[in-house]
């Protein structure tokens, strides 16, 4: 009897197991390059998610190259694997997407893509995720972020507007930092940040914000490797300030990035010459940036930074670990998410932005 009992509490434990674990196979991961910020962070958070899941990761670097990550894919195919896991590296580009979706189909094998859009119009994206019922994409409203950014920053410029005019003009002069030209988010993060911030000082009855540099028609400086690098903004800023600064009259009085990265290169750059130093009486230039990634959140609280949108990296990851274990394992691709994330028309995981000032 105690035999049989001992028998019968072996097996309940190991169906109490297996139940636990979605998945048991490898999925593929290619990243669009490995020296973003941002992605770092959702990286080793999923790395995390998808070994609790019983999946078993590769991690492959694209470098920010297409044609690397098409032959990763490939590879990836032909010497076997249970996901492909994408980090699209030409944003935007459907046709991209379709290849390599089409190439995982083929293979019968779930394709989730996430983070960077597969295309410019959610009408043409859904349509090729529809087309493939072991697919699915994993990302955010990206409007959000630039609209969000927009508000924090009309916010605070009108609460120290005065403090901000060091030149006393009665307008506020900033530098735009794009990450991409082509990047859907990029792009929306340019508009918005912008144009909700000049809606709220208007509003208000003050000027809107002036782009520092008349003859710059775009009214922002672009990375122009499309890598949203630190190291670019950081010229562009000891540029910037060789002409633009206190003893000229014409000091920029404010910095907004598309991404945290670029937002410390400005930072390093104003620090170089006595901003946001964080001690008590030097000036701050206000700085924001998208992402909240840690070292953000660090400059934030010690006052070289002034804000940033949290784009949430463990959020991110767990919906793109849930969604592929689940699709390995033959289930309900959407079961078990977390439901803060928001699915859109069976395709589109939508992860939520927030605002992040340190307080």
């Amino acid at each position: 009897m105690k035999k049989l009992l001992a028998i019968l509490l072996v097996a309940i434990m190991a169906l109490s197991l297996a139940s636990s674990v979605l998945a048991e196979g490898n999925a593929v991961v290619s990243w669009y390059t490995f020296g973003d910020i941002y992605l770092t962070s959702v990286r080793n958070a999923l790395n995390e998610a998808l070994t609790k899941k019983g999946v078993t990761v590769l991690d492959k670097d694209s470098n920010a190259i297409q044609t690397t990550q098409n032959e990763d894919i490939d590879t990836a195919i032909l010497t076997g694997t249970n996901a492909l896991v994408i980090n699209l590296v030409e944003s935007g580009s459907i046709g991209v997407a379709q290849k390599l979706m089409e190439a995982g189909k083929k293979a019968n094998l779930p394709v989730v893509f996430f983070n960077r859009a597969v295309s410019q119009n959610n009408e043409e994206a859904k349509a090729l995720f529809n087309s493939y019922e072991k697919s699915a994409f994993v990302g955010t409203n990206f409007e959000d972020a630039g609209r969000m950014q927009g508000d924090m920053i009309g916010k605070y410029v009108l609460e120290n507007y005065d403090k901000l005019d060091l030149n006393k003009d009665g307008e506020i002069s900033y530098v735009m930092f794009k990450g991409d030209e082509a990047n859907q988010e990029a792009i929306a993060r340019t508009k918005y940040a912008v144009e909700n911030a000049n809606a709220i000082l208007t509003a208000a009855g003050k000027k809107p914000l002036k782009f520092y540099d008349e003859n710059n028609a775009n009214k922002y400086l672009v990375d122009p490797n499309g890598t949203w690098d630190s190291a670019v903004a950081n010229d562009f800023m000891q540029t910037i300030l060789a002409k633009y600064n206190e003893a000229n009259n014409n000091m920029v009085e404010l910095v907004i990035a598309n991404n945290d990265g670029m937002a410390f290169g400005a930072i390093n750059a104003l620090q170089r010459v006595g901003y946001n130093t964080g001690k008590e009486g030097d000036k701050v230039i206000p700085v924001f940036g998208v992402d909240a990634v840690e070292e953000a959140q660090k400059l934030i609280k010690e006052g070289k930074m002034t804000g940033t949108i949290k784009q949430d990296a463990v959020g991110m990851a767990d919906a793109v670990a849930t969604i592929t274990a689940n699709l390995i394992a033959g289930k309900d691709k959407f079961e078990n998410l977390n439901e803060n994330y928001k699915v859109v028309d069976g395709w589109f995981v939508q992860i939520p932005y927030a605002v992040y000032t340190g307080e």
